[in-house]
């Protein structure tokens, strides 16, 4: 029972050590990541891109020298925007979820814009964390 318990030890430690995640080249993105960065944001103000990889997928992220910070998947897809304290790019979320923040919140602006799971997530300025489902409906406040 010891050997099969240090065995199974070994295969998780194994496939842990598998998620790498190292700084590469911004050339190394993704081109549909890239045309976001060129369309909403200055890539000559990036600091570094990391890249994250698993077993079966593998995120790259950038962040630039203000803070704010950019997460796509393999494909190129936009999975988080971080833009700390400014807005994020109006362009970058969904018309229904702006919609809903300006009739809601008039006076708040969206700050990160992420997908988590199969929901997605808007963190306003004001503090407020804002679910929605995969058709961009509201779902609830997250506290």
């Amino acid at each position: 029972m010891k050997k099969y318990f240090s065995v199974v030890l070994m295969a998780l430690c194994s496939l842990t050590a598998c998620a790498k995640e190292q700084v590469i080249a911004y050339d190394q993105v993704p081109e549909a990541a890239k045309a976001i960065v060129a369309a909403h944001f200055d890539a000559s103000q990036i600091s570094y891109v990391t890249v994250d990889k698993g077993l079966l997928d593998c995120d790259y992220d950038i962040k630039f020298n203000d803070g704010r910070s950019l997460e796509f998947n393999k494909a190129g897809e936009l999975l988080k925007v971080d833009c700390k304290l400014a807005e994020v790019p109006s362009a970058l979320i969904p018309e229904q979820v702006r919609a809903y923040v300006k009739a809601n919140f008039p006076n708040a602006f969206i700050t990160e814009w992420s997908k988590d799971d199969r929901r997605w997530k808007a963190e306003l300025n004001s503090g407020l964390d804002l679910e929605f489902n995969s058709k961009y409906e509201f779902v609830r406040i997250d506290d």
